[in-house]
């Protein structure tokens, strides 16, 4: 095999890669969209679920769980299993997410989301294209966001409203930052990509989904804790 023939087939895997990766991140998206406006949409839903401290505990809890057993133990799954656990994930965060419909206008969601979207398109196009190494920008984003998460742990007993909005900002930079070293990082796995196992394929494709789901929602929750308002 030639080196052309090599570097186009590598280029073929990267694209059949990310398509699917894409798709997959798209479908969680849009589930946990349509369970979160569900549950807005239902007084019962909502008091049933966001009523009940016990309830959305026991959902948080499930939805760390999930997104453990993806990233330690997706190896091990087939692939019915891998796509099960990372739906049911979409949904869970859909369940816990439809308190945003209680606390902000929908106009502000909208608006957050937008901008949301726009920033994860540019970034990624950036993870895409770019030259630069971003392993490094990557290792230090990830300690600034283990950085807000201590921070906001504190500040659920100091209710600060200047440290929430620093927080914000800093997790907005963190966010942005991890879309674009997140799509680079995938894009150099996806050079060698099992395309000829569709198991393995399926189940890096949902690691990478999960992956970049979880940069979209993080981006858009700290844009509208930025922006978003509150319901009078």
């Amino acid at each position: 095999m030639t080196a052309r023939t090599i570097a186009q087939s590598a280029v073929s895997a990267v694209s059949i890669y990310m398509r699917q990766v894409y798709m997959w991140m798209t479908a969680g998206l849009a589930i946990t969209a349509v369970t979160a406006f569900a549950v807005a949409s239902s007084p019962d839903l909502q008091m049933a679920i966001l009523g009940n401290m016990v309830i959305m505990i026991a959902l948080i809890v499930a939805q760390f769980g999930m997104v453990i057993a993806l990233g330690a133990a997706i190896h091990k799954m087939s692939a019915t299993t891998a796509t099960a656990v990372f739906i049911a994930y979409s949904a869970l965060t859909g369940l816990t997410l439809s308190s945003i419909f209680v606390v902000h206008p929908i106009g502000s969601i909208a608006n957050a989301f937008l901008t949301a979207t726009g920033t994860f398109l540019a970034m990624s196009v950036y993870g895409t294209v770019t030259k630069r190494d971003l392993t490094g920008m990557g290792n230090f984003l990830m300690m600034g966001l283990f950085g807000i998460i201590i921070a906001s742990i504190v500040n659920i007993f100091l209710a600060s409203s200047m440290m929430d909005f620093v927080i914000s900002c800093i997790g907005v930079l963190i966010f942005t930052g991890l879309t674009a070293y997140d799509t680079q990082k995938l894009r150099a796995f996806g050079m060698n990509a099992p395309v000829d196992d569709a198991t393995a394929m399926r189940r890096g494709a949902l690691l990478g989904a999960l992956e970049l789901y979880l940069d979209f929602i993080n981006l858009f929750l700290m844009l509208l804790r930025l922006f978003g308002g509150n319901r009078d």
